[in-house]
């Protein structure tokens, strides 16, 4: 959308799951490229250490609250005057990890209802009110871009987590249709699609577990560089896949024909 076409400096951004993994690093690059970062987690103490550690500010945000966003936001106003860049990050699994997990089957039987609302407050409802509460604040402040990531499980199937899974297709399907929505305020929408990642999202023993058979687990700085790279591309509605020892790309859907609506691709 051309905001960061000179870079970063100057631009107000808020990353959410920033306390550790991939928030974390792409907070330090944000930090590093000229930008004053906000930190927001359910970790306060993890955000306040990230924050004062690259000289940005931190807020404790429980994504799934709708008024957390609207407070949250204010003191971001109030602080910066204004908000150019929005990653909504934060992320969890529908379990907390246990070793066999990438082996046994999915039982949708065990899983509570507390499981399953806390992942769905946090994957989706963490991207979907966070739009509502950053997008206005970004028309206003000129313009900018939004992110929200996903992950590669968004775009195939991935039986060890179907919940999960279920979670980062809507992210995907989201942001593929709201972002030409917003383009008339001069904001850009991408979704970040990582492989697997060597964060805290992943338990260690299943994170071991994974590395046992042969997945290669890529750093949260790779995955950094791409939300940096995405941000500043021209186009929006981006699908950006990143794998271990590539590039990362833009992953495309073939067309489906005879719904009888416009191909908006």
């Amino acid at each position: 959308m051309g905001r960061f076409d000179s870079g970063f400096d100057g631009a107000v951004a808020l990353v959410t799951g920033g306390a550790s993994g991939i928030g974390r690093a792409t907070g330090r690059r944000l930090a590093a490229a000229g930008a004053q970062v906000v930190i927001a987690d359910l970790d306060s103490a993890g955000a306040e250490a990230i924050a004062d550690e690259i000289g940005g500010s931190a807020f404790p945000l429980d994504v799934s609250d709708p008024a957390a966003w609207s407070s949250v936001l204010k003191e971001v106003h109030t602080l910066h005057g204004g908000l150019h860049l929005a990653f909504l990050n934060a992320g969890v699994t529908t379990f907390s990890g246990e070793a066999g997990d990438l082996e046994g089957s999915f039982d949708i039987g065990s899983v509570t209802e507390k499981q399953y609302r806390r992942i769905m407050g946090a994957n989706v409802d963490g991207v979907i009110l966070g739009t509502r509460a950053c997008a206005p604040v970004i028309a206003a402040s000129g313009g900018g871009t939004l992110l929200a990531t996903s992950s590669a499980a968004g775009v195939i199937a991935f039986p060890p987590d179907p919940i999960y899974t279920a979670t980062k297709h809507a992210v995907v399907g989201f942001v593929r249709s709201i972002a030409p929505q917003l383009v008339a305020q001069n904001i850009g929408f991408h979704a970040i699609l990582p492989g697997a990642v060597d964060t805290n999202i992943l338990q260690r023993n299943v994170a071991e577990e994974a590395r046992a058979h042969g997945v290669e687990l890529m750093a949260p700085e790779s995955i950094a560089d791409a939300v940096l790279q995405a941000a500043q591309h021209a186009e929006t509605g981006g699908l950006w896949v990143c794998l271990p020892g590539q590039e990362p790309f833009l992953y495309r859907f073939a067309p489906l024909q005879g719904l009888g609506v416009p191909n908006l691709e």
